[in-house]
């Protein structure tokens, strides 16, 4: 089946090389161009990924001045509680995603494992501030304590997001330099089996049709010659019996162009 309809495109019968070269073009160009956008937005996912990770340290940071500020100075605790709120919905939106921000679930067990690390300190960084009327009570020295282990894990998370995204690109690099070099055979392969030998082809019958209208072309005028110079003879020839002849003649003449003109159709079929 499949030698039938190699040999189908290779006769071009059923289907035109030269379609089979642009579909292939146009083909390989939407494959490629959807891996290099899915590339594009994989990049965009983890540089947001890896941004919004960074600034958990920084909210914890702010939770720890704030609580210091409360304690020894003015306290704005509506600050405090909104850095406490996006510590924690960031930690939940980097673990299970978020469709507002653009987060995707989480699926690397090495990092999840590391938030499974990091949820007691975060745990007690929260919990420990959330009742504001007891910020005075809170043991300061652990609560560095505990931001400063919450910052170590967290630095390695986002060096492991920066590493999972490097990995990706790579890749997705390697991919598409695998897709490049697959189109470039294709390519090279459709235009050596297939246009090549229809471009010889169409050269070699176009050929053949210059030679077959040369030579019936000549052979067409020289019968055309024949019967004109046989009809002025007979319109000043006098004698019946030479009229008839040269009638005979002239229909030989007609006899042989209609055989010249049938020979040029059939040259012409048997070329197409």
């Amino acid at each position: 089946m499949w030698n039938k309809i190699l040999l189908k495109l290779k006769s071009g019968k059923s289907f035109n090389n030269y379609y089979l070269l642009v579909f292939t073009v146009i083909v390989l160009t939407i494959v490629i161009q959807s891996i290099i956008q899915y590339s594009l937005a994989r990049q965009r996912q983890d540089a947001l990924r890896i941004n919004v990770a960074g600034r958990q340290r920084m909210l914890s940071q702010a939770i720890v001045k704030n609580v210091y500020e409360c304690r020894f100075g003015t306290c704005d605790y509506g600050q405090l509680r909104l850095a406490m709120t996006k510590l924690s919905n960031t930690n939940t939106a980097l673990q299970k995603g978020n469709a507002a921000t653009g987060i995707l679930e989480l699926d690397n067990d090495e990092i999840q494992k590391n938030f499974n690390s990091l949820q007691p300190h975060l745990n007690f960084i929260l919990e420990s501030t959330n009742d504001f009327s007891n910020l005075k009570l809170i043991d300061l020295e652990r609560l560095s304590s505990e931001s400063d282990k919450f910052l170590l894990i967290m630095d390695d998370i986002v060096n492991q997001f920066q590493k999972a995204s490097e990995e990706d690109i790579r890749a997705l690099m390697i991919v598409e330099l695998e897709l490049a070099v697959f189109s470039l055979i294709i390519l090279i392969i459709e235009i050596f089996f297939f246009i090549n030998p229809s471009i010889k082809k169409m050269a070699i019958q176009n050929q053949k049709l210059k030679e077959i209208a040369w030579h019936q072309t000549h052979a067409f005028n020289l019968h055309m010659k024949n019967i004109k110079n046989y009809h002025r003879v007979l319109k000043i020839e006098k004698k019946v019996e030479h009229k008839e002849e040269l009638i005979s003649f002239l229909m030989e003449e007609l006899v042989d162009l209609e055989g010249v003109s049938q020979n040029m159709v059939k040259s012409l079929k048997k070329q197409a």
